[in-house]
């Protein structure tokens, strides 16, 4: 069977050859690995992070960067992204990336 080589939708190339998810930074807008974002997931109107990606519901992802959480915050990606009405409380998240 032919390999085909990866394609822009197909995500790039990990260590061992296999295509590699690839999600965007709802902070800096930058494409990066899956595995290296944090998944965030809105639970009752607060933001959580989902360390192991198994929260139901729609995902948004994010750097584990101060910058980009408030690159997200002050451009209100959150609710856009999670497709809700109103504003999220990131209370959770700013303590768990070092943020007061």
């Amino acid at each position: 069977m032919r390999q085909v080589p990866p394609t822009h939708r197909r995500g790039r190339l990990g260590s061992r050859g296999r295509a590699v998810p690839q999600r965007t930074c709802v902070g800096c807008r930058v494409r990066a690995a899956k595995s290296d974002l944090l998944r965030l997931v809105a639970v009752e109107g607060v933001l959580v992070p989902d360390h192991r990606g198994r929260l139901p519901g729609r995902g948004a992802y994010l750097h584990p960067d101060p910058a980009c959480l408030e690159l997200a915050e002050r451009r209100r990606a959150f609710p856009r992204a999670l497709r809700l009405a109103g504003p999220l409380d990131a209370g959770p998240i700013r303590s768990g990336i070092g943020l007061r």
